[in-house]
């Protein structure tokens, strides 16, 4: 498919995943990396007892945690 077809198609409001090949598309800056941390005990019953009552797995509350703290420190 040409360029001015797929523009086209997708001013029209037409869905035009189907012609792109997804396979190795990425997020810049939201590549996966496994990280190691120890915590205090009394912290992961705190973590698990607000997962818990949000219906979410432990890891999401850091995750969720740790980037509203970071969204709020300037950037450098």
């Amino acid at each position: 498919m040409k360029a001015k077809e797929l523009d086209k198609k997708f001013e029209e409001g037409k869905s035009v995943l189907e012609n792109c090949d997804l396979s190795k598309a990425r997020r810049p800056n939201h590549e996966q990396k496994r990280v190691n941390v120890d915590f205090p005990q009394w912290m992961i019953q705190s973590l698990d007892k607000e997962a818990k009552r949000l219906g979410v797995p432990r890891q999401s509350i850091i995750k969720m945690w740790l980037a509203e703290r970071l969204n709020k420190s300037p950037q450098v």
